[in-house]
């Protein structure tokens, strides 16, 4: 019996790449690239053709191998051209991707909004920034999905709306400055009360006056188009995203839930008397180091300082300065070395009492 050997003929069989896909008068064209660089060609990374495409071929099944046919291509684009049909293949076209790396690039997205969300809003029941994890846990609640064909910007814009219905959440406010003449100061004043703007201060000569204002950021073009076009005046924007006073990052928040309230003032100052006090009792090497010594190894935790380095590093690592890092916490002032290890033998002893039952 004679065995022949089968070849597939006109079959262009490519593997590992990227397929973008393009639907035109109901006929389906793809084009083959390289992985992870059509989205670098879109964004302007990469300029080279050759660095993206994998052949300068258009084909109505990649995955198959199957040419397209040139009349197919002349009714959709009007031309056989193949480097111009996948230039416009690739503009227009759609990526398509495998589970994971959809997956991948969703994640990231949805990660890339909450981002934007964070920077640009706030709690307007504590006054306090969200922390990012928060953000993210607000976004599954409501059941946020992210669009891959928009911008991360234009979704938080959106999202940002959404969650003030359900939330307390509210934008930051835009601090501006406006410079624009003395006589022009009272439409200023007029136009920022219609605003509902804050005023913080004014200062200038007599020729010129600077106003500074916070305002809500949806105000912003008005703003602009006012002071630049009517006044004829200078427009600055001092900062993006304010909080309460003493809220420079977002980064010095974390998500327990169980922190205690700020100390009310009286007792803050208490507190203080109480470090002072504390301070005289805590203990100070035989030879008193200098003042540049006594800033480098002085550890503000404790209020303690040492001599030595190898002894500042071994006091980071000790239960002293551990337990000091827990009260400090907790806003309670710290315990000399003493007062400490009896703190800690008081909470041994108590957490013992918990393992047995009357």
């Amino acid at each position: 019996m004679s065995r022949t050997l089968v070849q597939p003929v006109g079959q262009k069989r490519l593997t590992n790449v990227a397929v973008v896909r393009l639907k035109k008068h109901g006929m389906r064209f793809e084009i083959a690239c390289y992985p992870n660089t059509v989205l670098s060609w879109r964004s302007g990374v990469e300029k080279h053709l050759d660095e993206v495409l994998q052949s300068h071929t258009v084909y109505s099944n990649v995955s198959k191998g199957v040419l397209a046919k040139s009349k197919d291509l002349i009714a959709a684009f009007g031309t056989d051209d193949q480097t111009n049909i996948c230039l416009d293949i690739l503009k227009k076209g759609e990526l398509q991707v495998a589970g994971k790396e959809r997956e991948s690039l969703l994640s990231s997205q949805f990660r890339d909004i909450a981002t934007i969300v964070m920077h640009k809003t706030y709690n307007t029941e504590t006054q306090r920034p969200y922390t990012i994890s928060m953000i993210e846990r607000l976004m599954r609640e409501i059941h946020f999905a992210v669009d891959p064909h928009s911008t991360s910007k234009k979704q938080a814009l959106e999202l940002i709306q959404e969650l003030q219905k359900h939330f307390p959440i509210k934008r930051c406010p835009l601090r501006i400055r406006a410079t624009a003449p003395q006589d022009q100061l009272p439409n200023l004043l007029e136009k920022l009360k219609e605003w509902n703007a804050t005023v913080i201060s004014k200062e200038g000569s007599s020729a010129q006056l600077s106003v500074v204002f916070e305002m809500e950021p949806g105000l912003y073009k008005d703003c602009h188009d006012f002071v630049m076009n009517k006044m004829h005046g200078r427009f600055e924007v001092l900062a993006h995203s304010l909080y309460v006073e003493g809220d420079t990052h977002v980064d010095q928040y974390n998500d327990y839930e169980d922190m205690p309230a700020p100390l009310p003032k009286e007792t803050h100052d208490s507190v203080l008397e109480l470090n002072e006090k504390l301070q005289k009792q805590t203990i100070s090497s035989t030879s008193r180091p200098t003042e540049t010594q006594q800033k480098q190894n002085k550890c503000n935790t404790c209020n303690v300082s040492f001599d030595d380095s190898k002894l500042y590093r071994e006091h980071h690592k000790s239960e002293w300065h551990k337990h000091n890092m827990k009260r400090k916490t907790k806003q309670l002032p710290p315990l000399t070395e003493e007062e400490c290890m009896a703190d800690m033998e008081l909470d041994d002893s108590k957490s013992d009492l918990k393992d047995y039952s009357f």
